[in-house]
C-alpha cells in the first residue's frame, strides 16, 4: 500500500442501513420543484455512441438550452458530455449559453490503452474546447495493486488540465468489488488531484447506486474535514427517474451539506433523467401527467 493512501475500511451495515433510511423518505410541495430544479441544472446530458454524428450532437445542445419551452423558468442543465472529435460541434451549439462542454477521455470506456494513447486524447479533447474531461481509471492496474501507477496516471492527466479543464475521474464501480476497493479508488483519485470523482462509464452495470455512491461522498467529506478543499461527485449511469434522483440529493445534503447542493459541486450522470424530471415538474404544476412524448429523446 503506497503511503498516500490510507487501508480505511467501510462499514457496509453503517452504510446500507442510511440508505434504506433515506429511500424511506420523501419530498412534498414546493421542496420536490425545488429539489426537482436543481437536479435539472446538474445533469450532464450525454451522447457516447459509435453512430454520434454532428446533427445529434446539434440537437443534444438545443436540448439542453431550450427545456424552458416546454415548461417556462427552468434552468439549463449543467453539460454536454461527447467524444473529443464532437467537441468542437458542442463548444459552437453552445457559445452563447451557460453550458459546460465535457468529454470523455483517456481511452473511454475500457481506459485499456497507453498513457501516450491516453495524453494525446486528452489533449485533443482540450484543444477542441472542452472545459471538463471525464477520464476513466486502469482498472486492470488497479486489480493489480499497483496504486502508485493508477495514481500517476491521473496526476499527468491532471497536469494537463491544468486551469483549462476541470478534472473528472470515473472509477467503474461495477468493476471494482467490494466498498472496501471503492474507498480506495476514491482516495487514489483525490489524492491525484480529480476535481470530480465519477461512479461510471454507463456502459458497465451495475452503475451508480445510492450506497456506492455514500461511500464516494463519505471520502469526499473525510478529504474535506482532513484538507478544507471541496471535491465533486457525480453519480452515472442507472439514475433513471426523478423519486431515486431526489434520494440522491437527499444523501448528498445530509452527508456533504447545502455547499455541495450546486452544479459546481454534484452532477448526474443520466440523460434519460431530464425527461422524467421534466414530466414530475408538470404534474407538480397542473396535476396531470404529460406523455414521455411529448419530450424529445435526444
Amino acid at each position: 500500500m503506497s503511503k498516500f493512501f490510507s487501508n480505511t475500511k467501510v462499514d457496509k451495515v453503517g452504510i446500507e442501513d442510511r440508505v434504506n433510511r433515506i429511500t424511506k423518505r420523501s419530498l412534498k410541495g414546493s421542496s420536490k420543484i425545488q429539489g426537482l430544479k436543481m437536479i435539472l441544472s446538474m445533469i450532464d446530458l450525454t451522447t457516447l455512441e459509435g453512430m454520434d454524428t454532428p446533427k445529434k450532437v446539434e440537437q443534444l445542445c438545443y436540448k439542453a438550452t431550450h427545456l424552458h419551452i416546454k415548461v417556462p423558468n427552468l434552468p439549463n442543465v449543467a453539460a454536454i458530455c461527447v467524444y473529443p472529435n464532437m467537441v468542437k460541434i458542442a463548444v459552437n451549439a453552445l457559445r452563447q449559453y451557460d453550458v459546460k462542454v465535457a468529454s470523455v477521455a483517456t481511452a473511454f470506456p475500457s481506459g485499456n490503452s497507453t498513457l501516450e494513447v491516453k495524453i494525446k486524447d486528452t489533449k485533443e479533447a482540450i484543444s477542441n474546447g472542452a472545459n471538463e474531461v471525464d477520464m476513466v481509471i486502469s482498472r486492470g492496474k488497479f486489480h493489480a495493486g499497483e496504486y502508485n501507477y493508477v495514481y500517476d496516471e491521473i496526476a499527468t492527466i491532471k497536469d494537463l488540465c491544468a486551469k483549462d479543464a476541470r478534472l473528472k475521474v470515473i472509477l467503474e464501480t461495477g468493476e471494482l468489488g467490494d466498498y472496501d476497493h471503492i474507498r480506495l479508488a476514491s482516495e487514489i483519485a483525490i489524492s491525484a488531484g480529480a476535481d470530480f470523482i465519477k461512479t461510471s462509464t454507463g456502459k458497465i452495470s451495475p452503475a451508480a447506486t445510492l450506497p456506492i455512491t455514500l461511500v464516494m461522498l463519505e471520502t469526499i467529506k473525510d478529504h474535506y474535514y482532513s484538507t478544507g478543499k471541496m471535491v465533486g461527485m457525480k453519480p452515472a449511469g442507472g439514475i433513471s427517474n426523478a423519486k431515486l434522483a431526489l434520494q440522491y440529493l437527499m444523501l448528498l445534503k445530509e452527508t456533504l451539506g447545502i455547499k455541495w447542493l450546486d452544479k459546481n459541486w454534484f452532477r448526474f450522470g443520466a440523460s434519460s433523467l431530464a425527461n422524467d424530471v421534466l414530466m414530475q415538474i408538470v404534474k407538480q404544476q397542473t396535476g396531470k401527467y404529460q406523455s414521455k412524448f411529448y419530450f424529445s429523446k435526444d
